[in-house]
């Protein structure tokens, strides 16, 4: 004799079906879909309220200490893609040892900031597989010297932010995740110097920021906002002592600045 009847074997199915449909909503609902360009991750999930600050190092180190200062009041967690030329330069040794100690990402940028393909002609390398994989791995030689494994470091942000898909591959083969800035404000031309045709004073590429957060429809969600951490001393307008001012202002729109990691942790 069956020891339910039919009433409590329908209300067990349609409990059980209710459950597993929420389930799958909530599975869906926390999954991140990040946006791509040749295969690299160019933005975190637009629909989610939080970005990543980026900075790349090569040459110059001069806003290391104020950009480190101004994180640390706010307790911000950034990402810092270094060059092996960064890290070969004693000056550069205590920034970085400072910048694992703080908790921040710190990942590869290319041994000797190599420009990857034609400017013009994107599709046309100029570098071969080899000489590619060469340089990844000097770079990641010298981060072993400051305790950074690869497998501490899977995020690889190309020189000059500029790549291809073959280039991608590569970075897949290599067993990293190439990622780069997304694309809209003037976060990135913070490097210029007032000789170039593409310089942008320090007020120009804050309100660039100001001004997408404003006009389009999901701002700056999923952002990963790209500046540097020093530029040539012919730029006297740096932008890095904006640095307190946009941490304010993305706050104050209720931005989360996470950690790259978290950002593009999948769920």
């Amino acid at each position: 004799m069956n020891k339910f009847p039919k009433t409590k074997r329908l209300l067990a199915l349609f409990c059980f079906t209710a459950v597993s449909v929420l389930f799958l909503c909530c599975k869906t609902r926390f999954e991140k879909s990040f946006t791509t360009q040749y295969g690299a991750i160019v933005r975190g999930d637009s629909t989610i309220k939080e970005l990543s600050l980026v900075f790349t190092g090569d040459e110059f180190a001069d806003g290391a200490d104020q950009i480190r200062t101004i994180l640390t009041k706010y307790n911000v967690k950034a990402s810092f893609f270094l060059t092996g030329n960064f890290f070969r330069d004693s000056k550069f040794k205590v920034i970085i040892e400072n910048l694992i100690k703080e908790g921040h990402y710190v990942g590869a940028h290319s041994d000797a900031h190599l420009l990857y393909c034609d400017w013009e002609k994107r599709d046309s390398l100029l570098v071969t597989r080899e000489e590619f994989i060469t340089d990844l791995d000097k770079n990641y030689k010298e981060m072993k010297r400051f305790g950074i494994k690869k497998v501490d470091a899977l995020y690889f942000l190309p020189p000059y932010e500029w790549y291809n898909e073959q280039i991608v591959d590569w970075t897949t083969d290599y067993g990293l995740q190439l990622v780069n800035m997304t694309h809209g404000t003037l976060s990135h031309a913070d490097y210029t110097t007032p000789e170039m045709n593409n310089y942008r004073d320090s007020n120009e590429i804050y309100q660039s920021i100001v001004d997408y957060d404003k006009t389009q429809p999901n701002g700056l969600n999923g952002f990963l906002l790209l500046m540097h951490m020093g530029t040539d001393p012919k730029r006297k307008d740096k932008f890095y002592y904006r640095m307190e001012d946009l941490i304010l202002f993305l706050r104050s729109k209720h931005y989360k600045i996470v950690g790259l990691e978290e950002h593009l942790a999948k769920d």
